[in-house]
This record gives C-alpha cells, structure tokens and sequence, in this order.
C-alpha cells in the first residue's frame, strides 16, 4: 500500500460505508445520509454530490445512489432538479444535538466494553416498543401533543409540500435574469425547528408569487426585445431602400448582379 493510498484512507469520508456489514449497502448509505441531514451537516438547500462522485465516495455503483436518492425524495428529505443535481429540501431544520447525545452513548457503551453496533441494535429495540420511552402506550396523550395518525398524515402533506416547493425552487431558478429587486419573500425563523404544514404552505405561496412576478417580468423583456428587433428590422429595410437607389447605375447593377449569382 501507498502512503497516498495510507493517507486516503485516514481521511474521514463522510459518505463510507462497509461492505462486508450484514446490512446492505444502500441502507447505510441512506441512514448515512438522512445523519448528516438531520444533524445539519448537509444543509436544506444544500446540493448533495453527484451520483458519480457519491458512488465513488461510498464505494458503491451509480445503480444504488440512484436508488438511496430516489428513497430520500420520496421521503420529502431531498428534492431532484433536472440538470443541476440533487439538494436538501427546503423547510428541514437541523437538530446538531442528535450527533452530541449518539457521541456521548457511543463514548459510554465504549467505556463500559460494549460494542457499537449492539449500542444501535438495543435503541432501536427499544424504540419501537410502544410506550416504553413516552410513558404508558395507552395513555392519554398530553394536551398538545400531537395525534400519531394526525402526524402521519402531516408528515405526507409536508413532504408534498417539500416536493412542489422543489419544483417552484428549480422553475424559478430559469427566471434568475428576470427577479425584480422588490420580490416578496417569506419571514425566516432564527430559531432551527421543524417546518410545519403551514409554514411550507407559506413558502409554497411565496414562490409561487415570486414565480409569476419573474414571468411577467420576462414577458415584458421579451416583448422590449421584440420592439427593439422591429426597429432594427425597419432601419434596415431602410437602409436597403436607400442601397437600392444608389446600385440603379452600371456599377450598382454590377455588384447586385454579382451577389445573386449562385
């Protein structure tokens, strides 16, 4: 082995994962992914890398990037526009203590002889025991706490919401030349928290009101453009009415002879 192939693999590779793991390669990848989006280390609106370069990275072939960033769009995580790449979907605010409390479990189960993977095995475990971590499963929600189907149905309108905000995002992008400077634009929170319904919605309104300001902005230069191609076309046409009076004498006809030959 080489020292550049030594210092490569020294570096830390965000995007590394492990073939000979018992879980596939496209779920880790994916669960690699979804980290590093809800800890904030990949931004919302943040472009992600490209199918080649991320297949190269992970170690992977382009077939299971494909499908790990299909997964996420479905999820509403990440949104795919044509021709410029794949980024992080708008309205997803990061939670940086997700990777502060994982480090302080990983340190503990190391300390006390444990081994990671049987760290992540008993979280889950546990996790998906109804009532186990939250209090009893058939208690009575708190108030304000939200419904879990309620939730569920919420978690499908935000990521639809994300999707069409994607869309608006890529199709408002073609009209960059045609922004005016006085757009609306909806308020930004200081705070990170999670988007809601009605936040999304807003910034769905948002662009689509910034959208149909680019476009008649855009109608408006287009027709200028085509005012100022009529005018030329006049001067032109003028110019050549004039060129034609000149060329009715024998040199005139000579040269307009000659510049009509085949």
């Amino acid at each position: 082995m080489t020292q550049k192939d030594i210092a490569a693999r020294a570096e830390p590779n965000p995007f590394a994962i492990d073939p000979g793991d018992e879980l596939p390669v496209g779920l880790q990848l994916t669960w690699r992914l979804r980290a590093l989006i809800a800890t904030g280390q990949l931004a919302s609106g943040e472009r992600l890398p490209s199918l080649r370069r991320l297949a190269e990275s992970a170690g992977v072939n382009l077939n299971t990037v494909r499908a790990v960033y299909e997964g996420l769009e479905k999820s509403g995580l990440v949104v795919s526009r044509q021709g410029q790449g794949t980024f992080v979907a708008a309205g997803i605010a990061p939670a940086p203590e997700l990777e502060e409390i994982a480090a302080e479990a990983l340190r503990r189960a190391i300390g006390a002889g444990l081994a990671p993977r049987d760290l992540a095995i008993v979280a889950l475990a546990c996790a998906s025991i109804p009532g186990e971590l939250g209090g009893p499963a058939t208690a009575e929600l708190p108030v304000g706490f939200p419904d879990p189907e309620e939730e569920s149905e919420a978690i499908e309108v935000r990521q639809e919401l994300r999707r069409q905000i994607g869309r608006l995002e890529a199709e408002l992008a073609s009209y960059a030349r045609d922004l005016p400077a006085d757009l609306p634009t909806a308020p930004r929170r200081a705070v990170a928290h999670v988007a809601g319904v009605q936040e999304l919605e807003q910034t769905r309104d948002t662009l689509i009101a910034q959208l149909s300001e680019a476009q008649k902005a855009a109608e408006r230069r287009a027709k200028g453009e085509a005012q100022v191609r009529v005018q030329r076309e006049r001067s032109r046409s003028a110019r050549a009415g004039e060129s034609g009076e000149r060329s009715r004498g024998p040199l005139g006809r000579a040269m307009s002879w000659w510049r009509s030959k085949p």
